[in-house]
């Protein structure tokens, strides 16, 4: 098959927060500082969500997963849970805007055999296939969206226990929308800089005396500031009914429809010689409009059953089938041969046809007894899943720029441009043919797991959990195939001790397993001739911690040290690419975070904190050279802080702050991205209870900065200032 794709243009502080948390340690046995006055605070800021009657703003108290048997404050692990008030709040529009609210969280890019699309890195440890909706994987490669998402649980540090495979540094589960038992419409408009228009509109409806029927849509066009020629338009629409709403058998039904339509963005390429991206205008793109495209998207169908039993048993089944597409060509600005120290740049490419359909099942039994004189709270269940990954490439004229260097034929082409001043409008007529030997890859799990707590005192609880895993991958095209079988357990043991009602700290040991071909064929952890017959990865986490919630639960604070080891890493043994793996590499990553949600005064509200990685690659096999060096698409040091302040009870203002300190593209540690700080700025006026206007700005200061760096070749370029006025309008 034969292509020729053309697009146009247009697809048209610190420092009283941190004396907070370690009065908090220190003062362990003093009472919640509770008072009817400061409970009153719930009745002031109505435009914030409540669920269930209880006041949030920022502060989430609980994690949807039925795993975890006690709230956030007796749980002995750090999470942080980014709700939609914080989402609102920043402006965030996009999965990895939310993940700017929590520390430790890095973002990664994509290139050849890995992916363009969200690539979260949580403690040093890629987490791209390691994201769940609604507790259920969802494993296919896209860029996904905010409008129907109720809360992102980041869980950090080893989590196979909990979800399966991968999950080393951690894990993230996104909650949907669903349809609740009151009337509501929240509508939403926003127009801004860069030719930002975006509408929302949320509708919930009781349609009976037990049913309920909610719709959430969506559309968004925009430019990308400070980059030329990059633009993006999406859309999607998320209906849903419930069923029973307040009886013992409830059930749910969601569809969720997303796309989106954008230009791909690869950033600028390095120079070698100092090892960070070139030094060139930062609006530079050297895509070009006449052939890169981007196209996603998401299809997923869910149904939630739950069964209450009058003695405290809860009986749930959810059941998920998702098909995922991402298909593009985008334009890698390759620094090979010297094209870049000579003032070119090779317009090579990297491309994508994939589909990831998902089918997964999960039945699970939670609930309370007592046992031998001891309370405990329990969740047994299993899981079914059957992933499949269909991939194929483009192959796209580009001509011998990789061994010949940029030459007046390739420029003359337009497959070669202009270090300094690269035109995306050049007029591209090369071919474009799609493969018809596809690599097909697919994975059936069976999981089963158990959670008890016991809780032999007040002030002493003891959680373990266990989970075995029969894992089973295979990846073929018309030249070769390759296949995994493992099963393997995963364990965590944690004791909690709470000197008082309002405080924890805690002991907890976990591990976690990744095979080869995690991603299932969608992502970096894939299966192929240098690693078919190796065992899991097997990983141990140590951590030691403390939560403290205050003002009647409305702030928390937590603090960690932690310690993530790695003893059978899969290393190449022998020199060039695809070279043989062995499991004798080692990995450690040990660190500690701070972190605050909530409300510091009555008017005072914030969310964030600081984390702290030192992340060594201490093993490498073959490359004895990088023993010692650090994790790449790994910061040692990261501040994420947003804070707002009522200053009447109709305005309100903030301000987000956030840092990152150096990052590495690559193993070698030759090739990274600086450090940097960003400021946004926030303020609203709530006119009634019906209207709110807000007024977002992102990147105050247009700092141009990297925010994802690469193994080879490029940096890509955060987005420039963008300013956004958006009005928020509730019945």
């Amino acid at each position: 098959m034969k292509l020729v794709k053309r697009r146009n243009s247009r697809i048209k502080l610190g420092s009283q927060v941190l004396g907070s948390l370690s009065l908090g340690m220190a003062v362990y046995a003093m009472p919640s500082m509770a008072t009817e006055e400061q409970a009153s605070v719930a009745d002031k800021k109505l435009e914030h969500i409540e669920v269930n009657g209880e006041y949030l703003g920022y502060n989430s108290r609980k994690i949807q997963s039925g795993k975890f048997t006690e709230d956030l404050l007796n749980t002995a692990k750090t999470v942080s849970v980014i709700n939609q008030d914080l989402m609102k709040d920043m402006g965030a529009q996009s999965f990895t805007d939310a993940l700017r609210a929590t520390p430790g969280v890095t973002l990664g890019t994509g290139e050849g055999g890995n992916p363009y699309g969200d690539r979260p890195f949580i403690r040093g440890y890629d987490a791209q296939s390691s994201t769940f909706i609604n507790g259920m994987r969802n494993v296919g490669s896209q860029s996904r969206e905010t409008f129907n998402i109720e809360q992102i649980e980041v869980l950090k540090g080893p989590s196979s226990v909990y979800n399966g495979r991968g999950a080393v540094g951690g894990s993230i589960n996104i909650v949907t929308k669903k349809a609740q038992a009151n009337d509501f419409i929240n509508a939403d408009v926003a127009i801004g800089t860069d030719s930002l228009k975006r509408a929302s509109l949320d509708v919930n409806h009781v349609i009976g005396d037990e049913a309920a029927v909610r719709v959430n849509m969506m559309a968004h066009d925009s430019d990308t500031p400070g980059r030329d020629a990059v633009s993006g338009h999406r859309w999607g629409v998320a209906p849903s009914i419930a069923l029973g709403l307040t009886t013992p058998t409830k059930v749910t039904l969601e569809y969720y429809h997303f796309e989106n339509h954008d230009i791909p963005d690869y950033g600028i390429p390095y120079d070698q010689s100092t090892g960070e991206p070139v030094d060139v205008d930062p609006d530079n793109f050297y895509g070009l409009l006449a052939r890169d495209f981007r196209d996603t998207m998401d299809d997923t169908a869910s149904v939630l059953i739950s069964h209450d039993f009058a003695n405290d048993l809860q009986l749930t089944s959810t059941s998920m089938y998702s098909r995922n597409t991402n298909y593009y060509i985008t334009t890698n600005p390759d620094d090979t041969t010297g094209n870049v120290a000579n003032g070119y740049v090779w317009r090579n490419t990297k491309s994508r046809h994939s589909v990831t359909k998902t089918l997964s099942t999960q039945l699970q039994l939670t609930g309370e007894g007592t046992l031998a004189g001891f309370t405990n709270r329990f969740a047994l269940g299993s899981e079914l899943s059957n992933e499949r990954t269909s991939n194929a490439a483009f192959t796209v004229d580009v001509g011998n720029g990789r061994n010949a260097g940029c030459n007046d034929e390739l420029l003359a082409s337009y497959n070669c441009t202009l270090l300094d001043n690269p035109n995306p409008n050049d007029p591209w007529e090369g071919t474009i043919t799609l493969s018809t030997d596809p690599t097909v890859t697919e994975t059936d799990t069976r999981s089963i797991y158990a959670f008890n707590t016991i809780e032999l005192t007040k002030a002493w609880i003891v959680n373990g959990g266990i989970r075995w895993d029969d894992f089973s991958t295979t990846s073929e095209n018309s030249t070769a195939s390759y296949g995994n079988d493992s099963d393997f357990f995963n364990y965590q043991l944690s004791v909690l001790f709470k000197p008082t009602d309002n405080g924890s700290i805690y002991a907890a040991w976990g591990t976690s397993s990744n095979p080869p071909g995690t991603s299932n064929g969608d992502g970096a952890e894939n299966i192929g001739v240098a690693n078919s017959d190796l065992k899991p990865e097997d990983t141990e986490s140590y951590e030691l911690g403390t939560k403290w919630d205050f003002i009647s639960g409305r702030l928390s604070l937590n603090g960690s040290v932690f310690r993530i080891e790695k003893d059978n890493a899969r290393v190449a043994v022998e020199g060039g690419r695809n070279a043989p793996q062995e499991n004798v590499g080692k990995q450690l990553v040990q660190g500690f975070e701070i972190g605050f949600s909530g409300d510091l005064t009555d008017d005072w509200h914030g969310f964030g904190g600081y984390t702290y990685l030192d992340a060594t690659l201490e093993s490498n096999g073959y490359n004895v050279a990088y023993d010692g060096n650090r994790f790449p698409n790994t910061a040692k040091n990261s501040v994420s802080i947003f804070t707002t302040y009522d200053v009447t009870d109709a305005i309100n203002v903030g301000m987000g702050a956030y840092y990152m300190s150096r990052v590495y593209g690559n193993t070698a540690n030759t090739l990274s991205i600086p450090s940097y700080w960003r400021y946004d700025l926030s303020s609203s006026y709530k006119m009634n209870d019906s209207f709110t206007f807000r007024l977002n700005v992102q990147n105050l200061l247009d700092e141009r900065y990297y925010d994802k760096a690469y193994s080879n070749h490029f940096a890509n370029m955060a987005p420039g200032r963008l300013v956004m006025l958006s009005a928020d309008m509730r019945f």
